[in-house]
């Protein structure tokens, strides 16, 4: 028996040395030392014979197996090299060639101008903060001085969360904008003083055409503390649309109306796009109404729990949406929603 083991040795061996190429040496090792391989076949055969030959036999057949394996590894490095030498002898290679260019994604533009916004105010020294999309009527509405008989409830076009309502704060709804994280969660939760911003999402009931849609983004602003002023206000937005156009703007205030702000203003800009000359995205008028915005309602901070004898600010929103497609002159705002690869592969 054992010297059927040395017959088969020589044969593995000389199979071994014959082998050209990998793929022979590969057919090799699987004759001899695969699953269905003839020194595993002897291994599998152990059981078989009597016990006083078991152990030698099965020595020397693990033996044979780990001496034809190491042979096996020597031989395919040489037939390894003696590939790769052949390949640079007959193949030639442009190693200044540019290598295979892979498809990237793009950042969204809505994504990308909110990282950009949120660099600006942050490098003036605003937090970032965030709420629930899912709000109560109180947060809504009742913090920010609209109450339930209040005109503006109806001009908001709520969507109503069909779930119990809470048993303090009302209605469940998706918010209608983020003034309540940005206002009354954001005062609630940090005091004062307090320089923030809440960009996010909002959701109304409307009809979608090419300028409306149900869900769209917003950045909420509200900065509080001793002695503030609109003029601290104009100041930070002609640093933040300078710094977000990459050129020196014009601001101007005028009388507007918002439930949580006394005065309330809108605030416009000059047009970036025809320094005043008039074009189509400021309708020849030289002008942008930009966002709405004013001194924080003595209300919203009372209900804060904030002294409003000692604590003043401001506090503004603007369209984030309305933002990114006066930037990139989208004329539909669907396509910021809809997922069109093509609409993002231009980003």
């Amino acid at each position: 028996m054992h010297d059927s083991l040395g017959e088969l040795q020589k044969e593995a061996v000389a199979a071994l040395e014959k082998a050209a190429s990998l793929a022979a040496l590969k057919e090799v090792e699987k004759n001899f030392l695969g699953k269905g391989g003839k020194v595993t076949g002897l291994l599998k055969g152990l059981k078989d014979l009597p016990d006083e030959e078991k152990k030698s036999f099965g020595k020397a057949v693990n033996d044979l197996k780990v001496a034809l394996e190491g042979l096996y590894q020597s031989r395919s490095q040489i037939l390894e090299r003696e590939e790769i030498d052949r390949t640079l002898e007959n193949d030639w290679i442009d190693l200044t060639a540019p290598g295979t260019q892979h498809e990237t994604g793009h950042i969204h533009p809505l994504s990308e101008t909110q990282e950009e916004v949120e660099r600006i105010f942050q490098q003036m020294g605003f937090t970032i903060v965030d709420g629930p999309e899912v709000e109560s009527e109180f947060y809504n509405f009742e913090g920010l001085n609209i109450p339930s008989y209040h005109p503006a409830r109806d001009m908001q076009d709520t969507f109503f969360i069909d779930k119990a309502p809470h048993p303090t704060e009302g209605k469940m709804v998706l918010r209608t904008h983020t003034s309540p994280a940005g206002q009354v969660r954001a005062l609630m939760q940090h005091g004062a003083p307090l320089r923030v911003i809440c960009p996010g999402r909002c959701f109304r009931n409307e009809a979608t055409d090419a300028s409306h849609e149900h869900t769209f983004n917003q950045v909420e602003g509200l900065l509080i503390d001793e002695g503030i002023s609109l003029a601290h206000l104009k100041g930070v937005m002609l640093e933040f649309l300078k710094r977000l156009f990459k050129r020196d703007l014009k601001v101007r205030f005028r009388p507007g109306y918002f439930p949580f702000v006394e005065p309330g203003l809108e605030l416009d800009m000059s047009c970036p796009f025809c320094d005043q000359k008039g074009c189509r995205v400021c309708k020849h008028s030289g002008w942008i109404e930009f966002m709405g915005c004013g001194m924080t309602h003595p209300h919203v901070l009372k209900t804060a729990g904030i002294d409003s004898e000692k604590y003043q600010g401001w506090a503004f929103g603007f369209g984030l949406t309305r933002l990114v497609m006066m930037r990139y002159a989208i004329d539909d705002i669907r396509h910021l929603q809809n997922g069109d690869l093509r609409f993002n592969e231009q980003f």
